[in-house]
Formats: C-alpha cells, sequence, structure tokens
C-alpha cells in the first residue's frame, strides 16, 4: 500500500509543474480572452462593461475585417500554388547528385534567418529611388515593370507575398524531402520493371508516400497565412492605406494603437476558430481520402 502512495505521488509530482505551466500560459488565457471578447476594456481601465455579441457584430460588419481576411488570402493561394514546384525542387534533391547537402541547406538557409532582417533586406530590395531591383529592370531594359513595390496598392500585396515564399518555401522543401526519403526505394525499383513512367511513380508511390507531410504543409500555409504579422508590419505597416494589412496586423492595431481591447480579443477569437475549422475540414478530407 505504501508503495502504491509512493508512486503516485511521484507520478502527481512530474506532472504538477506542467500541467500547472499549461493551465497558467494557455486555459486561463484563452478563457480570460473569451471574457474580453464580450467586454468594451480598452485594456487601461480596472472595470469593464459587458457587451454581449458587439463586439462580433462589429467585427463582422466592419470592411477592414474583410479587406484583411481577403489579404490572408492570397498568401494562402500562392503557398498552395507553390506546393508542386517545392515537391519538385525536393525531388531534383533526393537525387544523388554532387552538391546536393549544399543545396539543401542554401534552400534551408532563408527559413533560419530572424524575420525582421528578411524585412529589411526586402524593403532595401524593392527601394524605389536606389533598390537593386527596379535599377536591375532599368538595366535590362524593362523599364515597363518598374513599381514603387511597397507603395502601389496594386502589386503591394505580391511583393509582400514574395517575400513569404522566399522565407518559407526552404522550410516545406526539407519536409517533402524528410517524406520522399521515408518511401521505399524497392517500391520504384517494381514500378520500374513493371514499366511505369515517371508520372505513374509519382502518382501511384510519391504522393501517397508523402500524403501525411502534403497534409501538414497544407496545415502550415492555413496557420502562417492567417498568422502573417511580421513581414507586412515592418516593411509597410499595413499601406498604404489598409491595403496590405492582414489579419493579425489589424488585431494589433485595434489592441495597441485604438485601445480597444475587447474588439482586438473577439478578432483573436474569430482568428483561433477558423484556424480549427480549416484543421477539421483538411483533416477529413484527407481521411476520405485515405479510406
Amino acid at each position: 500500500m505504501r508503495y502504491t502512495v509512493q508512486k503516485r505521488l511521484v507520478i502527481f509530482s512530474f506532472l504538477c509543474i506542467p500541467v500547472g505551466l499549461l493551465v497558467l500560459f494557455l486555459l486561463y488565457p484563452t478563457v480570460k480572452l473569451f471574457q474580453f471578447s464580450f467586454t468594451n476594456w480598452n485594456g487601461i481601465s480596472e472595470s469593464f462593461e459587458y457587451t454581449g455579441l458587439k463586439n462580433y457584430i462589429t467585427a463582422f460588419q466592419t470592411p477592414e475585417v474583410w479587406t484583411a481576411l481577403g489579404n490572408n488570402f492570397l498568401y494562402f493561394i500562392l503557398h498552395v500554388i507553390f506546393i508542386p514546384l517545392e515537391i519538385m525542387v525536393a525531388v531534383f534533391l533526393n537525387n544523388k547528385i554532387k552538391g546536393s547537402n549544399f543545396f539543401r541547406s542554401i534552400v534551408f538557409m532563408p527559413y533560419i534567418l530572424n524575420g525582421v532582417a528578411v524585412a529589411y533586406i526586402f524593403s532595401y530590395l524593392y527601394n524605389p529611388i536606389n533598390g537593386p531591383l527596379n535599377a536591375l529592370l532599368g538595366d535590362m531594359n524593362l523599364e515597363f515593370l518598374i513599381r514603387n513595390w511597397l507603395s502601389d496598392s496594386g502589386v503591394v500585396n505580391y511583393s509582400l507575398v514574395a517575400v513569404s515564399l522566399w522565407r518559407f518555401s526552404g522550410f516545406h522543401v526539407i519536409l517533402f524531402l524528410a517524406g520522399l526519403q521515408s518511401v521505399p526505394a524497392d517500391l520504384y525499383e517494381a514500378a520500374t520493371i513493371d514499366g511505369a513512367s515517371g508520372f505513374q511513380k509519382f502518382r501511384y508511390i510519391t504522393a501517397p508516400g508523402i500524403s501525411r507531410v502534403i497534409e501538414i504543409v497544407l496545415f502550415l500555409n492555413v496557420r502562417g497565412a492567417l498568422q502573417v504579422f511580421d513581414i507586412p508590419f515592418l516593411m509597410t505597416q499595413g499601406g498604404p492605406g489598409t491595403a496590405s494589412t492582414t489579419f493579425t496586423v489589424y488585431t494589433i492595431q485595434t489592441a495597441f494603437k485604438y485601445n480597444n481591447y475587447g474588439l482586438a480579443s473577439t478578432l483573436a477569437v474569430i482568428l483561433m476558430t477558423i484556424i480549427i475549422v480549416f484543421s477539421m475540414l483538411q483533416s477529413r478530407l484527407f481521411k476520405g481520402r485515405e479510406e
């Protein structure tokens, strides 16, 4: 009996700290987030009033919120379009070619760079006065392509998405590369003996073999696209106007610029809900295909 009690005490002791941290830094903030989403708290005063669903109604009736979601959707769509290219690069790097380890390092390098550094590097490249990009276009007699990349509302989002693609595509390539290396080589050898073409090998062996990785990358794209913050915030502050404002940038501005923590909490709840819904839909989609 004494041994059983000691065993339970040891288990409880080991679980006490992680469970306490989980409650303190995850569950409690989440509960407070939902609470503040129903209030008019300004983030400063000790008191606040409950306003019911007013913040949620305001959020769905605010045009800037839908503009921000549209910008986030652009990030998601372009990242999804790049998935086949990322898979092709991974297949290329998976082949035993000279210098493949070097190219793997180069591909992964942008992901480990600090986001602030990346933002300032591309701000310099996009500079309309003495930026290298416009200078290169001028030297190539492509003056008609010269733009104010960060102040033209028609191209600013594409300029920012290009930065995001440059920064995160390498990480996706490494994930696909890991998935490709987990596919048994015997399957490809058997398919070659049976006379399967390259496309048939990809369709019946490669694609099913890396389906889990594709699912992970899609989830990362959804989450990353909805949580884009550092690149547009540092490079354009969401401008010109609200042309490049993303959902997270608008939420941060609502909280810290306009001191409307109630509405900002509502936007955070909406963002969390969207991510959960997309994750559930994606899981059902891939589960259905596997079955």
